[in-house]
């Protein structure tokens, strides 16, 4: 409570822009709203609400390209529903079940907050639409069917313009200059995190926490990198440039893992060589971390690069491992050149980027199938209690629950009980706010416009400063959006003065919140070591299938980007973090076939007989650790691939390069199997 009262007492300066924004919002989206004589305006203010989550221009822009796109499907199927099923209301209240846990399982297959919105609009228009018509079935016809699914998406619709517009005209905030501050910081933390990694004296706790919140902002990047492309001409190349940026974060993570490793588990490995290396490496990353001078850092690691590359030439390794780690360096030291030039293409176009795609979201059908049932019980249990009340205020029980379902599915069960808390203390406050303020004064004032707007505006400002901080969101959200429907501001608020029908729907506003807070603890969906084990097999799936795309690096990072993000959640409460550590492995190994399939192909073509049979055999083999088994069924496939390299172009310093990357991913291997153990 101490973050809620200083955030209303002391409130910081962005947070009061964004209020006073949000104000200014919800004001225009009313007045247009009456002013078109639209039966329930209040919707366009609960439209303008959600609008205002991220205030940054590209993100409300998107956001509302996915409000009026999903209102308008919404829309249309519940017309379809009704002109179809209204003679067996029944049958459409099954159908509107099936259709909003259909909208709610495919929002768990996307993973941007903007694109799972668009299905909750889909949704909850439909519901909607269908379930006004409903509440008053004497008056049923094909016209009044049209029009009240027209003005409700004509509501919505106004909410979502009026809100960019606003964002857009007053005080614009732009997500370039956030995901200029995240890029930044993304890199500094991968940075901190291959200094720890080469950090003998490094603690395991230490290193997980920083791949921790090197995945978290990267997930930050993957989720602005969308919206950013609405910001001008620039835009695109800015999504591009990010694009490229979380690529290269990725491969370096797959990278660094192969010297931490090496040290902490087989420090009888380490030449005097390796360990010169180590040291310069260490060295120049902690330098470039240390500096926000881009000219500096790339420079520096121009020069490390020309010193490793010497240092190949003018060497003579003293056994294979050695030749393979130094080439390790050098794709290390490539990709943080490149890293450096895509956080500068944030500022300056860099049209060498500009081919860089996004990250794949994991699409775990099994997540969503129970995601859609808990949207749908939700549903059936608003539906039962109002049948069986007959109360039209119960239809809120069916909307505002369905609504929140949606959007809060991805949220940890432990962090989701806090925020569906807060939200119900939101309601609570918005219920006594609207009884004893709000329509106490709207009785006694004349009904005009200007007074409906001037007494509203207190209690949304106060709103949407909680909305303005993370922390405080469900509150600022609990209340808002039911003292918005609470009050239900419009031309004609006589049901809202019937003070009985105001509690009613305050009590089902809290009923639907608290019935969806038991059906999460309720339905908690698959065991963390299914899910684990669903990621597992989609990865060895994908080392599978890797050497036939055009871009097998880029295309596997894509995939991988959004599973380890997911592996390091389910993964922090253990002390082992034996999940992550598999899951980089997992990363690396990908980065590995693609190097060994360029060289094989490069030295003796495709005619390589062992080669794909090692490739199948280094994904079971990852299969099997991800189980905690092993076999040397991968160490035989290696011998036979490295033996054919010999017989076909002789021994090399790439040959040895290749038979140390084996060595490296046996021991790999059966340390993760170990540790799964």
């Amino acid at each position: 409570m101490g973050v809620v009262l200083r955030n209303l007492f002391s409130p910081k300066k962005q947070a009061v822009i964004f209020a006073i924004k949000g104000v200014l919002a919800m004001a225009m989206a009313l007045t247009i709203a009456m002013a078109l004589n639209l039966e329930r305006p209040y919707w366009a203010l609960v439209s303008a609400i959600f609008l205002q989550l991220r205030p940054e221009s590209g993100l409300v822009i998107e956001k509302a390209i996915c409000q009026i796109i999903g209102t308008i499907v919404g829309g249309l199927f519940g017309i379809l529903l009704l002109s179809l099923l209204m003679p067996y209301p029944y049958l459409a209240l099954g159908t509107l079940a099936i259709w909003l846990g259909l909208n709610s399982a495919l929002s768990a297959m996307v993973r941007q907050a903007n694109f799972v919105y668009a299905f909750a609009m889909a949704a909850v228009t439909a519901a909607i639409v269908v379930l006004l018509v409903m509440v008053d079935p004497t008056s049923v016809s094909s016209q009044s069917i049209f029009d009240v699914a027209q003005a409700r998406m004509s509501e919505i619709i106004i909410g979502s313009i009026c809100a960019g517009l606003v964002s857009h005209l007053f005080w614009p905030v732009k997500v370039k200059h956030s995901l200029q501050i995240q890029s930044r910081a993304v890199i500094n933390q991968t940075l901190d995190y291959l200094v720890a990694e080469l950090d003998a004296k490094g603690t395991h706790e230490k290193r997980h926490t920083q791949i921790d919140n090197v995945m978290a902002t990267l997930g930050v990047i993957n989720d602005d990198s969308s919206a950013v492309r609405y910001e001008g001409p620039k835009g695109p190349g800015r999504s591009r440039a990010a694009n490229q940026l979380a690529q290269k974060v990725l491969s370096l993570l797959a990278l660094i893992q192969i010297f931490g490793r090496l040290q902490r588990n087989h420090s009888e490995l380490i030449t005097s060589d390796l360990e010169q290396l180590f040291n310069r490496l260490k060295e120049v990353l902690a330098s470039i971390a240390a500096s926000d001078n881009y000219e500096f850092c790339a420079e520096k690691i121009k020069v490390f690069r020309k010193e490793l590359t010497e240092w190949r030439v003018n060497n003579t390794f003293e056994a294979p491992f050695e030749s393979h780690m130094f080439n390790v360096g050098l794709d290390i030291a490539v990709d943080i050149t490149i890293l450096l030039r895509a956080y500068k293409a944030l500022e300056e176009r860099d049209k060498t980027l500009l081919n860089a795609p996004s990250m794949l979201t994991y699409r775990d059908p099994l997540a969503g199938v129970i995601v859609g049932f808990r949207t749908l019980l939700v549903f059936v249990i608003g539906a039962c209690i109002w049948i069986s009340t007959g109360s039209s205020a119960a239809l809120m029980v069916m909307i505002l629950p369905v609504i929140f379902s949606i959007m809060l599915a991805r949220i940890p069960l432990a962090i989701l009980r806090v925020v569906i808390k807060r939200l119900l203390m939101g309601v609570v406050v918005a219920s006594f706010v609207t009884i004893f303020f709000a329509l106490n004064l709207l009785s006694q004032s004349g009904g005009q416009l200007e007074i409906l707007l001037l007494i509203l505006a207190g209690p949304y400002f106060l709103g949407l400063l909680l909305l303005a901080d993370r922390e405080t969101l469900p509150y600022g959200l609990g209340f808002c959006v039911p003292f918005s429907i609470l009050v239900r501001p419009s031309s004609d608020m006589s049901l809202a003065f019937s003070i009985d029908y105001t509690l009613s729907a305050a009590m089902a506003i809290f009923a639907g919140v608290s019935i969806l807070f038991w059906i999460f603890h309720l339905f908690t969906g698959p065991s963390v070591q299914l899910l684990v084990s669903r990621v597992f097999k989609a990865t060895h799936k994908d080392l599978l299938e890797i050497d036939n795309q055009k871009m097998p690096a880029i295309w596997y990072n894509r995939r991988m980007s959004d599973r380890l993000l997911r592996l390091i959640n389910y993964d922090q409460g253990s002390h082992s973090r034996a999940i992550t550590d598999l899951a980089l492995t997992g990363l690396n190994l990908g980065h590995a076939t693609v190097r060994v399939q360029s060289i094989c192909e490069n030295l003796a073509g495709k005619n390589l007989k062992h080669l794909k049979k090692w490739q199948y055999k280094l994904a079971d083999a990852f299969l099997l650790a991800s189980k905690g088994k092993c076999d040397e069924e991968f160490k035989q496939a290696s011998d036979l691939l490295y033996q054919e390299l010999i017989s076909e172009v002789g021994d090399s310093a790439q040959v040895e390069a290749i038979q140390g990357m084996f060595i490296r991913i046996n021991l790999t291997l059966k340390r993760s199997a170990s540790k799964i153990n």
